[in-house]
């Protein structure tokens, strides 16, 4: 027997996003998320009537409507043209306190701000020039160390081929001795 079906709803982006599943794994797996909404308090299972009714028409298939509104959800969902109106009407209205202008600030309080900014720029560009003679540093290590390798690989390409050329003379003087006319006899 199949799995009764639950509306859920979230928000993604400009859309709100419905669909009818049998569970909340299969709701997250339908909107492609790899968190769980749920958890986080994003989703929720939706007892609105009109959106049982449409999810209910297409299950399994998300449908999205603009965020904020109360337009029907469908497949293939607009933003409204006028968006600006829709977000103006959900904007929480402020309070005469919260629309005041912050208090002034006087002169004393500029400069100290001023003098503190001052004192950590010159802290941070001292501690960028103290970085960049630090990797300065490090980098004339490195080219000191590549140039000793280089020399020590050098000495010892010498030795080899001053080892291989007295192999040959030992082995030609060995083949010259094996052919020799003296041995024949």
């Amino acid at each position: 027997m199949a799995r009764k079906l639950k509306t859920y709803t979230t928000s993604a982006g400009f859309f709100d996003l419905a669909v009818a599943a049998p569970s909340m794994k299969a709701a997250l797996e339908a909107w492609g998320s790899t968190n769980n909404l749920f958890h986080h308090g994003l989703a929720k299972v939706s007892d609105d009537a009109d959106v049982i009714e449409a999810t209910m028409a297409k299950p399994g298939v998300v449908l999205r409507r603009p965020v904020g509104t109360s337009a029907p959800f469908a497949e293939d969902a607009s933003l409204p043209r006028n968006f600006a109106n829709v977000v103006e009407a959900k904007t929480p209205k402020r309070s005469p306190k919260a629309t005041r202008s912050p208090p002034p600030i006087d002169d004393k309080t500029a400069r100290e701000a001023a003098a503190r900014y001052e004192r950590e720029q010159k802290q941070r560009e001292h501690e960028a020039r103290r970085e960049a003679a630090a990797r300065e540093k490090e980098r004339q290590r490195r080219k000191r160390a590549i140039g000793a390798a280089q020399a020590a690989l050098e000495a010892a390409n010498v030795n080899h081929r001053e080892k291989v050329a007295d192999l040959e003379k030992a082995r030609s003087a060995l083949d010259h001795q094996v052919t020799s006319p003296a041995e024949l006899v």
